[in-house]
């Protein structure tokens, strides 16, 4: 997989196989007790409509477990603060290298480089620069402010059976604060969806599950060996918690990323339909959606190593067959979603 080792899953200390948030948070993050009073989040994207039914406001949670080679948020992966750079927009008016507390900027022949080794994500850099070249890519955020940036939004919940979608990264990974947020959702009748990997301990997803209305799951690849070469992690504990989560008789729609030369072979598709159309309860619907480039932009702006070659969208051929093979087994299926 040469040109994919684009970088390490989020820096969360694994235990018993998955990752745990709460040891690698810093201090200031936490408050009594073990609940959190804040979490790190990436962004906040407001009139949503493929995040789960209806217009959402969609809060993408900042680390995750998983490193997809394929991830269209690849700021998305390390639950540091991380500085991103568009050099095509930048003037070279050297404020960065004048402000860096940490001399991280230099400025150099081919333009202003970042020593990003030494980068403590201060966002001093992001603050002064005149043209935006710089920006953040992560930061603390409250109960209190994700309520009240959704709380903005709720007449398009109310005219259209929308809501609020938790996503990331993986929002499993900082389960108290997601759990205090489903919590005060539910206190004021927005509809609550939870966007996963599935990989976390069974406990913390059923214990979510109590206070969620509507899970979007990912099935990535039904091959554990391929499916720890492609995301870094195996399968086993991401399907077993499938089957635990359909037994509660929760509302689950099945997303399946289709990446050409990595899921998109028949033997895999027809593995994951039979899997999906198994499952206990009613028949789930599945989203299907095609790899898209969009990843490539922001690895350039992260400064990470990153290669496509291997990987490429569906024809539209081929997703035909892909979709006939869902439906052959019962399931309704949708492009994109």
């Amino acid at each position: 997989m040469q040109g994919l080792q684009h970088r390490k899953a989020g820096s969360f200390p694994v235990r018993d196989g998955v990752a745990s948030p709460i040891a690698s948070l810093d201090k200031n993050i936490l408050c009594n007790q073990y609940l959190l009073q804040r979490c790190m989040i990436f962004d906040i994207k407001r009139y949503s409509i493929n995040d789960g039914p209806g217009i959402r406001v969609t809060v993408f949670f900042k680390g995750c477990p998983l490193n997809c080679a394929w991830c269209h948020n690849p700021e998305s992966i390390s639950t540091n603060v991380q500085k991103m750079y568009n050099r095509d927009k930048c003037m070279g008016c050297g404020g960065c290298v004048q402000f860096c507390p940490e001399q991280v900027c230099e400025r150099t022949p081919e333009g202003i480089v970042t020593r990003r080794d030494r980068c403590s994500g201060c966002g001093r850099c992001a603050d002064i620069c005149p043209t935006r070249a710089t920006e953040m890519s992560g930061r603390a955020a409250t109960v209190e402010e994700i309520v009240e940036a959704v709380e903005k939004e709720r007449i398009f919940f109310d005219q259209s059976g929308g809501g609020v979608t938790f996503s990331g990264g993986e929002p499993l990974l900082q389960p108290e604060f997601l759990i205090s947020l489903l919590r005060e959702f539910g206190s004021r009748s927005i509809h609550r969806a939870v966007d996963t990997t599935g990989f976390a301990r069974t406990e913390t997803l059923l214990e979510v599950a109590k206070h969620t209305d509507h899970f979007l799951y990912d099935i990535k690849l039904m091959d554990s060996t391929k499916h720890k070469k492609w995301t870094g992690v195996d399968n086993k504990k991401i399907l077993n918690n499938l089957k635990a989560l359909a037994e509660t008789g929760a509302s689950i729609n099945i997303r399946v990323p289709l990446v050409k030369g990595v899921n998109d072979d028949i033997p895999n598709i027809s593995r994951t339909a039979s899997f999906v159309a198994a499952l206990p309860g009613e028949k789930k619907k599945v989203n299907v959606l095609p790899y898209h480039n969009i990843m490539i932009a922001k690895h350039r702006k992260l400064g990470s190593s990153f290669s496509a070659q291997e990987m490429a969208e569906p024809t539209a051929e081929e997703l035909e067959n892909i979709i006939n093979i869902f439906t052959e087994q019962g399931l309704a299926v949708q492009t994109g979603g």
